[in-house]
């Protein structure tokens, strides 16, 4: 499963890896350190209360950054795409999916689901808090004032706070945002221009990042460092991946109208799936060589592929249709645009892929070779051939 390098499993939620990078850990020191003084100032108890408390509080935060993530990929997986992980790093969290969306209604619907957790979890606190303790009480932890503010109405208060400013700050439309990303959308349903959507966004983040840069020298020049220093990193963030998108968005043009069918190979050795094991053994791995093969049935529709593996632990007369991987791993489109078949994890992961018609007949296998041929052909353009 791809994963950021360094990051490990925390845990998995509704069959997600969660995981960590070594960054968060001091993200989560950091503020930690912060909130505890924070705290003290308006808990009219011990220091040891105050840490507590802003542990709890950090920890919490987090929780909620990862019920975001969780919104858009449980709602991507909704949309047929493949959620590879979620990982917390020093500017928040990341779902990580095996490719774009295909249509500006999947791209909306993914980018909108964090947002709307994030209001939820908003709304949540907002409203529990005030309903405990009414709204004056509560306006004062808001603000951190007073001594009448307990632990809990603190936490609350901080927790429902600091998601707001996110939320807010992630609502603007500005590439790699959510807000950027529902932009794109809505430009894209316009004007009927994927690229079009995206260019536009990606030049509102390369605006903000510059933006936040620019208000981060002046915060450090006036000494105030941390909301400096957390300016300039969020802008550098912003511009860079806005660059890339850029990038990514010149490059999809350069390769637009490219399909799989036109670099696949057109004629793969398949297997029937009334072969037995056996052989399956003798006629095809030992005379190809080869660790794996399509298996089709009888209409050469793509059933699976079976491995060298599971044909060698199997018994002798067993047929392969019942020892095959499930054929949505290694199935493709034969008409999915190239861009596509670029962002497939599981290509990344296989190495190939079975190419099909609509009808789910097996038309021909793309490798990752191939794959890397069709960019070096877009970088340096020649004429793309079978």
């Amino acid at each position: 499963m791809t994963r950021r390098p360094g990051s490990f499993t925390l845990m998995r939620l509704f069959g997600v890896r969660i995981g960590v990078d070594a960054s968060w850990f001091l993200v989560l020191f950091l503020m930690i350190f912060f909130l505890s003084d924070r705290f003290r100032e308006s808990l009219d108890s011990s220091s040891t209360v105050a840490y507590t408390t802003a542990v709890i509080s950090a920890l919490l935060f987090f929780g909620s950054i990862v019920l975001h993530e969780l919104g858009h990929a449980l709602v991507a997986r909704r949309q047929g795409i493949e959620v590879t992980g979620i990982d917390l790093w020093f500017l928040g969290g990341l779902a990580k999916l095996s490719r774009e969306s295909d249509t500006p209604g999947e791209e909306f619907k993914v980018a909108a689901a964090g947002p709307l957790v994030t209001f939820a979890v908003i709304a949540a606190c907002f409203g529990g808090g005030i309903a405990a303790v009414g709204w004056p009480r509560f306006h004062d932890a808001l603000l951190f004032e007073g001594r009448s503010a307990t632990p809990v109405l603190l936490l609350v208060s901080w927790l429902g706070t600091i998601n707001a400013l996110l939320l807010v700050l992630n609502l603007f439309p500005a590439f790699p945002l959510d807000g950027g990303r529902i932009a794109r959308a809505l430009i894209w349903r316009l004007t009927g221009d994927r690229m079009r959507g995206t260019r536009i966004s990606a030049r509102l983040g390369q605006l903000a990042g510059y933006a936040l840069i620019g208000l981060g020298i002046y915060l450090v020049a006036r000494s105030q460092l941390n909301a400096g220093l957390s300016c300039l990193l969020l802008g550098w963030f912003m511009a860079q991946a806005s660059r890339g998108m850029l990038l990514q968005s010149a490059f999809t043009e350069r390769i637009d109208g490219v399909c799989v069918s036109d670099i696949m190979d057109t004629a793969p050795v398949s297997m029937p799936a009334a072969t037995t094991a056996a052989h399956a053994l003798d006629d095809y791995f030992l005379r190809y060589g080869w660790s794996w093969f399509p298996v089709v049935d009888g209409s050469g529709r793509f059933l699976g592929v079976l491995r060298d593996e599971a044909a060698r632990e199997a018994t002798g007369e067993m047929p392969v249709g019942d020892l095959l991987d499930p054929a949505e791993d290694w199935r493709i489109e034969q008409n999915a645009p190239l861009g596509t078949l670029l962002a497939s994890e599981p290509l990344r992961r296989l190495g190939a892929l079975l190419a099909v018609d609509p009808d789910g007949v097996l038309r021909g296998v793309v490798t990752l070779g191939q794959a890397r041929r069709a960019i070096a052909a877009a970088v340096d353009p020649q004429p793309l051939g079978r």
